[in-house]
Formats: structure tokens, C-alpha cells, sequence
């Protein structure tokens, strides 16, 4: 990385989940000017200022094995795609974990101009670590997305049963059990779309972050992305349309019962009210 302030140029996307930053970053990973490493999701600010166990030993360990490490034929590997690859994960396994430690997980980085890191965590952060990050960058641009607040959560829900082998829960929960498990933090804190854009207003100066709708995303894919790369200030790229009709990560198709829009209508209400406190109009497409 060139020399400057500790983590020179840097773009973070924070988030929601299940709001199309998986989508983002597939697309944004082709550009030239901006460096990925092999983690969408590093979690270190959250680590570092939220929760210290995020990033524990035992963590990156059992990452390291299941995630990172290339299972691979010897016949056939590209050997300097190994060797690169293994020495990415000798530095996420080495410490302490620290902003050093961050800032060594982009040492293959060479003529991009930013470090990028799409961790949904991030969005949790409150507003005086924002500042915090800030005054390290060379040039910091965080970006924000959100999604019609019902869909999200339902979307979410479908997605944690799914990869957690429990489908089933969908067709045999009642409200009681759909309501105690949708406002449990991990998913339901995603949705406090108003307290993230209190944090990133009250930590960042106005042009170091940007807040968009999942919903404009799809309107406009090839808009919305030429917007991103003015926002980062990187020349435009043609993404191919093969790429930009993917779906990642997408949760299984299965029909929202009746009464799960009235468990949640009166914080729904609240949220969109926030987004609009905070200065965007939500698409009308939005319950």
C-alpha cells in the first residue's frame, strides 16, 4: 500500500444484510481499481471496537481451514494463485489483531487504488469509531444499502433456516415463534436502518459515505454502478452482462404467511420514518 495515513485509500461496504451487498461486491471485485482480499467479510472494525471474540484464534482457525486454504490439484493448480492465497492466510492467522494486522491482510494490493473490505457488521458501529476510522484513511467512502424492511427481514429469515438446515420452522411457526425469532439481534438489528445513518451522518464528513436502496440496484444495474465508481472517484468499467444478471445468495422461494406483515408494522413504520428523518426517500415500491 502506499505511504500516508495507516490504511491510505479505503471503501467499506457495511451492509444491510440481505439487502444486495453480496451482488455489489461480485461486481465490484472486476474492477481495476479496487482490491478485494480472499474475505468479502472481515469484521475487523467490529472486532476491534464492538466485539473482541469476532475475530478470536480459535475463529480464524476454523476459517482458515473451511474457507481459505485451496483444496486443489497438483496437476493442475496455478501454483502462483497458491502460493498467494497461502500467503494471505498466514497473515489473517498471525497477531495480535490490531490495525496493523488489518492493514497486512492488503499487502498483495499494487496499482488499485483502494483497499476494500464488505463487512455487514460494520453497519453496527456507532458514530465515534467512524471517526476514528476516518482520520486513518488517506481517503475513506463507506457505503450503505437498504431494502424494503418486511422483505428484508423475511428474506433473512428464509436464508438463516435455509443455511441452517431448518425449513421446515417455516410451515410450523406460529406468530408467537416468528415474532421471537425475527427480533432476536442478529437479524433484527439489520434492520435499524435509522441508526446507522445517525452514526455515519454524526461520524463522517457528507462525502465519505453513500446510502442506496436495494430496490434502485435492480432498477438500474448498470446505474447504479456508474454511480458507485463516481462516488469512489474510479473510471468507469463495463461489467459484463452475464455477471450483472447473477443472483447470489439468494434465499428459497416460499410464501410470507399473512400475518407476518402485522407482527412487525408499527417498527416498520418507525424505520421508514428514520430513513426519511435521515434525509432519503424510500422507493415507493417500500410497504
Amino acid at each position: 500500500m502506499a505511504d500516508g495515513r495507516l490504511f491510505g485509500d479505503l471503501f467499506l461496504g457495511i451492509g444491510a444484510m440481505k439487502a444486495g451487498t453480496t451482488w455489489l461486491y461480485a461486481m465490484l471485485d472486476r474492477h481495476p481499481e479496487l482490491h478485494f482480499c480472499p474475505e468479502k467479510e472481515l469484521h475487523y472494525f467490529y472486532h476491534r471496537y464492538v466485539d473482541n471474540a469476532q475475530l478470536s484464534e480459535e475463529r480464524r482457525l476454523s476459517n482458515a481451514r473451511d474457507r481459505y486454504l485451496l483444496r486443489f490439484d497438483p496437476e493442475t493448480a496455478n501454483i502462483d494463485r497458491v502460493r498467494q492465497n497461502l500467503h494471505w492466510v498466514s497473515a489473517y492467522l498471525s497477531g495480535p489483531v490490531d490495525d496493523h494486522w488489518y492493514r497486512n491482510l492488503f499487502q498483495m494490493r499494487r496499482h488499485h487504488r483502494y483497499a476494500c473490505d464488505f463487512s455487514n457488521l460494520s453497519a453496527h458501529l456507532p458514530e465515534t469509531v467512524w471517526s476514528k476510522i476516518q482520520t486513518q484513511c488517506d481517503r475513506l467512502r463507506v457505503l450503505f444499502t437498504m431494502r424494503d424492511p418486511l422483505k428484508r427481514l423475511w428474506s433473512h429469515t428464509k436464508f438463516h433456516l435455509q443455511v441452517t438446515n431448518q425449513l421446515h420452522l417455516l410451515d410450523q411457526w406460529d406468530p408467537e415463534a416468528f415474532n421471537a425469532f425475527v427480533r432476536q439481534p442478529f437479524i433484527w438489528d439489520n434492520a435499524e436502518y435509522g441508526r446507522t445513518l445517525r452514526a455515519l451522518k454524526a461520524g463522517l464528513d457528507r462525502d465519505n459515505w453513500k446510502a442506496v436502496f436495494y430496490e434502485d440496484i435492480h432498477a438500474d444495474q448498470r446505474a447504479m454502478l456508474r454511480g458507485i465508481e463516481a462516488f469512489l472517484d474510479v473510471a468507469h468499467f463495463d461489467y459484463p452482462d452475464t455477471l450483472l444478471a447473477r443472483r447470489f445468495t439468494e434465499s428459497v422461494p416460499h410464501p410470507m404467511p399473512e400475518f407476518f406483515e402485522g407482527l412487525f408494522s408499527a417498527d416498520i413504520k418507525r424505520i421508514r420514518q428514520e430513513v426519511v428523518q435521515a434525509g432519503f426517500t424510500p422507493p415507493a415500491r417500500w410497504g
